[in-house]
């Protein structure tokens, strides 16, 4: 139980460390995705997806 907390936890400072650098860089998607350590971009968007509802794409637009 304890580990999925923790899981849970890395993933939510994951997606808000992505949004931050989707709204403040120009780094594109499969850049983000590799300086987070995923291995495939598709993973991290699908990840980010699950979250916000938004791809990452739709995301940077939506601050814009």
């Amino acid at each position: 139980k304890k580990n999925l907390e923790e899981a849970i936890v890395r993933v939510n400072k994951l997606i808000e460390k992505a949004k931050d650098i989707l709204s403040t860089t120009e780094l594109s998607v499969s850049e983000i995705a590799y300086l987070l350590g995923f291995e495939y971009p598709q993973s991290f968007s699908k990840l980010f997806k699950s979250k916000t509802n938004l791809t990452p794409s739709e995301y940077r637009q939506s601050c814009n």
